[in-house]
């Protein structure tokens, strides 16, 4: 590629593939980041943001024929792993990478700290050097204080001068690269605009930077232009402050969308089975929702909104703040459950962690599997394992794990056959209430509709099932309903014909365009 063509851009990926086992994660992408601008990266769940990203961290090597060039230089790829920062170019990652029972000034030497050829650090020097850079960039962080007491903004905060450091020191004249991936869905508005102003102050001093998100707001707040990526494909490339959110939402869905009918489900009964009332805790602020017998809801939104938080607020494995539950005629205190009163309840979880949370790996898939029921089923005086063992055949007959082999080990199964190992363990104890997290994560095709078959017999059955996920087809292929939430609270609702994936996709992305609506009505 000539100079001429890239001497102004931080940064420019040429013909960017990445496959995954025959599988085009990216194909022919062309990306430009210009000199001292801020330029967004969008697009759904799997339209390659991720691995655009991973490839620039030198996680991934790309497919033959990609190129890279900073300031107009072409860069080998793949990228030597963590050693994008001689090139300029340094990363805040979502989950920050500080380690909280550090403190702020170790956090911020950790890169120093793990060179081998670092010499011996004078750390009352170093405090005196972290405060002068903390009030260059008007913040007021204590060296000494423990990461673990920091808030939410300042952790991120502490990441993004790290990452600011590490990028001087190595950054070419042109400038360095920060690219910032998903760094707010967790803060709150006013701490946005913290950070916001922190990144205004970077670009000031000729830092060029990626913002990564899936929120359109933020990105038509901070961003110059934007990049929008679909099915690793780029769908286009616009000046934010000549688009409108319609025009962005249409980049990433794809589609126009003809508007909502909001058609309902039409109920079963009454009175519903499920009722939760004033639902708070973590990232979560006074939810209602009720669920008739049988019926499937959806939870989902943009990453941060805090909808996966639900099923295990529901469950007693993150504690609530507040909120009520009633099944039938029975009410829960959501702030005094447990995990050991849900099961007594009939209300069962499956997490979407099943490697840690949702099983036991290394033991036979029999112990899995009839663990909830060892002391209604197989009594203590008459336990058999030959009975064990036969129970455990007929559930993997009924649910078609494959191999059906009750004595292998959980984890030699494949993820598929795992997750219905799984829900054969809770399904066969006949809740009420079944809370699910993400239930075909890492389940291959055919397994999946399997695992869609086992829950839709369970709501047959009469069970009430909440799924969050964010899987859009998945949403719209199981549930009744889908409630779509923003910063902890619900802002949409859809059913019958608006239950499709391009519309729960759009009603995502337009989320905060109806939080505003329903804030001023």
């Amino acid at each position: 590629m000539p100079a001429e063509q890239t001497e102004k851009l931080a940064l420019a990926f040429r013909n960017l593939s990445k496959t995954f086992g025959g599988q085009r994660a990216l194909a022919g992408v062309d990306f430009e980041l210009k000199s001292g601008e801020v330029h967004g990266l969008l697009g759904q769940n799997g339209s390659g943001k991720s691995t655009l990203i991973k490839i620039l961290a030198g996680y991934h090597a790309p497919d033959p024929d990609s190129a890279l060039f900073v300031h107009g230089k072409p860069v080998a790829l793949p990228l030597p792993p963590g050693q994008s920062h001689r090139f300029g170019i340094s990363f805040v990652h979502q989950n920050l990478g500080l380690i909280p029972s550090l403190t702020v000034l170790e956090n911020l030497l950790l890169g120093r700290l793990a060179d081998s050829r670092a010499k011996m650090l004078s750390w009352q020097r170093e405090a005196m050097r972290a405060k002068e850079t903390f009030h260059r960039y008007g913040l007021d962080l204590d060296p000494g204080a423990t990461v673990a007491k920091l808030s939410g903004v300042e952790r991120a905060l502490l990441a993004i001068v790290r990452a600011l450091e590490e990028m001087r020191a190595w950054a070419p004249p042109g400038g360095g690269v920060l690219v910032l991936d998903e760094p707010t869905p967790f803060l709150p508005k006013r701490d946005v605009d913290r950070l916001f102003t922190l990144v205004r102050s970077i670009v000031a001093e000729r830092a060029s930077v990626i913002f990564v998100s899936h929120d359109v707001d933020e990105v038509l707040e901070i961003t110059d232009r934007a990049t929008v990526l679909r099915d690793g494909r780029v769908a286009g490339t616009v000046t934010t402050r000549a688009t409108s959110k319609e025009q962005l939402v249409r980049l990433i869905v794809g589609t126009d969308l003809p508007p909502p009918t909001h058609a309902r489900k039409t109920a079963t009964s009454s009175e519903p089975l499920v009722e939760i009332r004033d639902l708070s805790g973590p990232f979560i602020h006074g939810l209602y929702f009720a669920l008739q017998r049988g019926e499937i809801l959806g939870l989902t939104g943009l990453l941060g909104s805090g909808y996966e938080t639900v099923p295990y607020l529901l469950y007693g494995g993150e504690q609530a703040s507040s909120g009520v539950l009633r099944i039938n005629e029975n009410r829960y205190e959501l702030s005094k459950l447990t995990p050991a009163k849900a099961i007594r309840s009939g209300i069962v979880l499956i997490p979407g962690d099943r490697a840690n949370a949702g099983a036991i790996g290394s033991l036979p898939v029999v112990d899995n599997v009839t663990m909830p029921v060892l002391s209604s089923v197989f009594r203590p005086w008459r336990l058999s394992r030959q009975h064990m063992l036969e129970a455990t055949r007929r559930l993997g007959q009924r649910f078609d794990i494959t191999p059906n082999e009750p004595l292998l080990p959980l984890f030699a199964l494949s993820g598929g056959n795992a997750q219905k190992a799984v829900l054969a363990k809770w399904l066969q104890t006949k809740p009420r209430l079944i809370l699910l997290d993400e239930p075909t994560q890492g389940v291959d095709v055919g397994a999946r509709l399997r695992v869609f078959d086992a829950i839709r017999d369970a709501a047959a059955k009469g069970a009430a099932i909440i799924c969050a996920s964010s899987d859009y087809e998945q949403l719209a292929t199981l549930c009744d309903r889908v409630l779509i939430l923003l910063r902890g609270r619900i802002v949409a609702e859809l059913s019958g014909s608006d239950m499709t994936k391009d519309r729960i996709a759009e009603q995502c992305y337009r989320a905060g365009e109806t939080a505003s609506e329903q804030a001023t009505a």
